[in-house]
C-alpha cells in the first residue's frame, strides 16, 4: 500500500504528535507498505531524505524554531504541501493519505483528497480540537472554527489519540470517531534490570510553555528541597526564561540541570538515567513522552488531564493530582523520594502496563483502518507505479 502522509511537525521539529507519527511511518515501512511523508522544513535540514525506510519531503512553510510555530508558519506549510502535492500525487498515486491534526494539516488533505479522490484517514491529537489546548489556540478557533467542519466531515475515518479527545471532538464534530492511542516499541526501549539512582532523578520533557506548566513543576519541587534529589527538564519554549528566574529565585540552581532541546533519542538516554518523570501540565492528547517513561520503567507523577489518566494507575505506577494541586504533587513525591521500596515498585509496575500501547498492536489498528478504507470502490486515482519522488 502507498500511503502519504501529510503533517506538519516530523522529528526533529515538533513534539510528541510528531515523534508518535514517524513511529507509525517506521513501523508500517518495516511492513513493507511505501511510505511518503510531507512535512515542515526547517534551515538545516535536507529537503528530502529517506530514513528507516521512509520517504521524507520537507516543504517551505516560513518556520524558523523546532520547537514553536506560530499561525503564519502553519498557514505556510498549507500553501507549500498543496502546491507540492499537486505535483506529487499524480505521479507517485498514493492509495490514502493519512493526515495528522485537523488544524493546521486538514485543509491540505482536504483539499487534495476532494481533488484527486484518494481518502484520507485523520488522527486528531488535541490541540487541533476547540477547547483541547484552550491556552494555546482559543485565539486560533474564533476564527478558524467554521471552516474546520468541512475536514472533519470529509475524512474516511476519524482516529483520536485518547478518549478525552475523541469525548472534546464530538461535541463540535457529529462524525465516527475510533481511539488509538500513541504507542511505542516496547522490545526497542526495553530498560532491562531497573536500578534505582542516588540521589534519585526527576525528569520533565515538553515545551516549556503554558500547557505544560513548567513553573508549577519548580514550585512544588521547592518544597522538597529538604529531599535529596536532582531534576533535569528538557526542552526550550517560550516560558525557558522565567523558568530559570524561577528556579534562581529558589537558589536551587544546584539542583535543575537545562540543557534546552534535545533530539528524540537524547530523550530516551536521559529517561534511562531517571527515576520519576513529573509533568505537572494542564492539558495532554495522548503524551508519547509519559508512554515512554512507562516503556523505561519510570514512576510518574502527573496532572489528572487526558493522556496521564489512560497511563498512570494512581498508587500503582505513580500519582495523579489536578494542576493546581501543589501540596498533593509534594506529597505524592516524598512518598516516593523517602521510600525506595515503592519507587522501584511502581517503576516495575510502569514497565509492565507499557504492553497496552506497544507499537504493533497501534500500528494494526491504523493497518486494519487502511485496509479497510481503500477496500472500498472508488478509491485512489490509478494504479500505482514503483517510482520515488525526486
Amino acid at each position: 500500500m502507498r500511503i502519504l502522509v501529510l503533517i506538519y511537525e516530523f522529528p526533529p521539529v515538533g513534539g510528541g504528535g510528531g515523534r508518535a507519527a514517524r513511529d507509525i511511518c517506521e513501523k508500517l515501512a518495516d511492513r513493507g507498505h511505501q511510505v511518503l511523508v510531507l512535512a515542515s522544513h526547517l534551515k538545516g535540514l535536507p529537503r528530502d531524505e529517506y530514513l528507516a525506510g521512509v520517504q521524507i519531503v520537507r516543504v517551505h512553510s516560513l518556520r524558523r524554531k523546532a520547537f514553536v510555530a506560530s499561525i503564519y508558519d502553519m498557514s505556510g506549510y498549507i500553501v507549500s504541501a498543496v502546491w507540492n502535492g499537486l505535483h506529487i500525487l499524480p505521479k507517485w498515486k498514493p492509495d490514502i493519505l493519512h493526515v495528522h491534526f485537523a488544524v493546521p494539516t486538514g485543509p491540505a488533505g482536504w483539499f487534495l483528497s476532494r481533488l484527486y479522490q484518494i481518502p484520507y484517514v485523520l488522527t486528531a491529537h488535541l490541540g487541533d480540537v476547540p477547547g483541547g489546548v484552550p491556552e494555546k489556540t482559543k485565539g486560533w478557533f474564533r476564527w478558524i472554527f467554521p471552516f474546520t467542519h468541512p475536514i472533519w466531515r470529509g475524512a474516511a475515518q476519524v482516529v483520536a489519540v485518547s478518549e478525552y479527545t475523541r469525548e472534546l471532538a464530538l461535541r463540535y464534530y457529529p462524525v465516527d470517531i475510533k481511539v488509538i492511542p500513541n504507542g511505542v516499541d516496547t522490545q526497542e526501549l526495553d530498560p532491562g534490570e531497573i536500578i534505582l539512582h542516588d540521589p534519585p532523578q526527576i525528569i520533565f520533557a515538553a515545551r516549556f510553555m503554558q500547557q505544560k506548566n513548567p513553573l508549577q513543576l519548580v514550585r512544588v519541587l521547592a518544597g522538597l528541597r529538604d529531599l535529596p534529589w536532582k531534576c533535569k527538564l528538557l526542552g526550550d519554549g517560550p516560558l525557558h526564561q522565567q523558568v530559570q528566574d524561577e528556579i534562581a529565585k529558589e537558589d536551587l540552581q544546584d539542583r535543575f540541570e537545562l540543557p534546552g532541546w534535545v533530539a528524540p533519542e537524547e530523550v530516551l538516554a536521559q529517561y534511562a538515567r531517571s527515576d520519576i518523570l513529573f509533568m505537572p501540565s494542564l492539558s495532554e492528547g495522548f503524551p508519547l513522552t509519559g508512554v515512554q517513561a512507562l516503556a523505561m520503567g519510570l514512576a510518574i507523577v502527573a496532572s489528572r488531564v487526558s493522556g496521564f489518566v489512560d497511563i498512570v494507575r494512581s498508587g500503582e505506577n505513580g500519582y495523579l493530582y489536578n494542576p493546581e494541586d501543589t501540596h498533593g504533587m509534594q506529597d505524592g513525591l516524598r512518598a516516593l523520594l523517602t521510600d525506595p521500596g515503592l519507587l522501584l515498585k511502581m517503576r516495575k509496575n510502569s514497565r509492565n502496563f507499557s504492553k497496552d500501547f506497544d507499537l504493533s498492536n497501534i500500528v494494526d489498528q491504523y493497518e486494519g483502518i487502511f485496509r479497510q478504507v481503500t477496500s472500498k470502490p472508488g478509491s485512489g486515482i490509478a494504479q500505482s507505479s514503483d517510482t520515488a519522488i525526486e
